[in-house]
This record gives C-alpha cells, sequence and structure tokens, in this order.
C-alpha cells in the first residue's frame, strides 16, 4: 500500500521485514561512516556544531557495528 502526499505524489511502499535478525551489509556500512564523517566535516565547516556532533553520533554508530559484524563479538 502506498501513501499519497497531498501533491498528488505516491511514495513507494515499506519493504515487509524479513524478520527480527537484522542482515548488516559490511560495505553498506562502510559507506554510511564515511558518508556521515563527510556530512559533519560539511557542516562544521558551515558553522552548523549541532548539526556535526548529529553526525559524528552516526558515524560511530556504524563504526561500531562494522567492528561487531567484522569480528562478530562485542566491542
Amino acid at each position: 500500500m502506498a501513501n499519497t502526499t497531498p501533491m498528488g505524489r505516491i511514495a513507494p511502499a515499506s519493504k515487509p521485514s524479513t524478520g527480527n535478525t537484522p542482515h548488516f551489509d559490511p560495505v553498506a556500512l562502510h559507506g554510511e561512516a564515511i558518508n556521515a564523517c563527510a556530512m559533519a566535516t560539511y557542516y562544521t565547516r558551515k558553522g552548523n556544531h549541532a548539526g556535526a556532533a548529529r553526525k559524528s553520533v552516526q558515524a560511530l554508530a556504524a563504526l561500531r557495528r562494522l567492528a561487531v559484524l567484522t569480528k562478530g563479538g562485542d566491542v
């Protein structure tokens, strides 16, 4: 089922979940961390320190998930 916005556009329906076990792709996590770091740098240069802090937290979360995935244990 799709959601319709006031302008008449149709948003794609969300994908059904495949279960409670999340699947982490190491390449996607690496890209997520790099993108968040790049955005944090951009926000810092623009003076948006709150945005930079938020993106830094996202980058650290992606790196933690990647570390758990590659080590197969706790960090």
